[in-house]
């Protein structure tokens, strides 16, 4: 069996590198955290596939690739204030804290303990750990420099994009039917702007689903 530091490598050398992430910052901390202590225990063999590790029912940690080029589409820098919007069991968190200032990882009753548990046993000391419901965000460590959402929607909440600041990054993938699309969105003048970044494809968030129009 390969050891896990020797996954995280070839997980950057042929899901991260070859997708045109280039940013140093991103590679490093890729590299550094162990990947394989934010998944269940029972999945820790799958942590460096390349696909979506389930983590919790109808819950995903993204494949590296989607994560890696979200983070590069919204270039995060060290002064940023970060809303991690579904951290699942805190790897998305752990990663953004070694680029930002401040990570705030939102997420359920549950995974939240989870997630501070093992951020907690990393060092991951610029995280807070918050839970509550995604949808509602973290209006009391805001507004944000940058917000992510780690799994799908069909639509973002308002209150969300209310706790991001002007001229703030936000991204998000979109399901369009079975089609997945990552959005990046730049607020301007208290408006969200949004454009293609790249396809992907998650569950979608509870919460975060369109209501089903009924024809007659």
């Amino acid at each position: 069996m390969q050891d896990f530091a020797t996954r995280r490598t070839m997980m950057v050398d042929t899901q991260v590198r070859p997708n045109d992430v280039t940013k140093f910052p991103i590679i490093e901390a890729m590299l550094s955290i162990p990947r394989e202590q934010f998944v269940p225990a029972q999945r820790r063999e799958a942590a460096y596939i390349g696909e979506n590790v389930p983590v919790a029912p109808g819950r995903v940690m993204l494949e590296p690739r989607t994560l890696a080029k979200m983070l590069d589409a919204l270039d995060i820098r060290a002064a940023d204030l970060v809303l991690d919007v579904g951290c699942g069991l805190g790897y998305s968190s752990a990663v953004i804290a070694r680029m930002s200032e401040a990570v705030v990882a939102l997420e359920e009753e549950g995974l939240a303990e989870q997630a501070e548990a093992a951020l907690a046993a990393q060092g991951c000391d610029n995280v807070a750990v918050v839970a509550g419901a995604l949808t509602e965000g973290a209006a009391q460590h805001g507004p944000y420099d940058v917000i992510i959402i780690e799994g799908a929607a069909e639509i973002v909440p308002q209150a969300l994009l209310d706790q991001l600041k002007e001229g703030g990054r936000i991204a998000c993938l979109f399901m369009e039917k079975a089609l997945g699309v990552v959005r990046l969105g730049y607020k301007i003048d208290g408006a969200v702007a949004w454009r293609y970044a790249f396809n992907a494809s998650a569950p979608v968030l509870p919460g975060f689903a369109a209501e089903k129009e009924f024809a007659l």
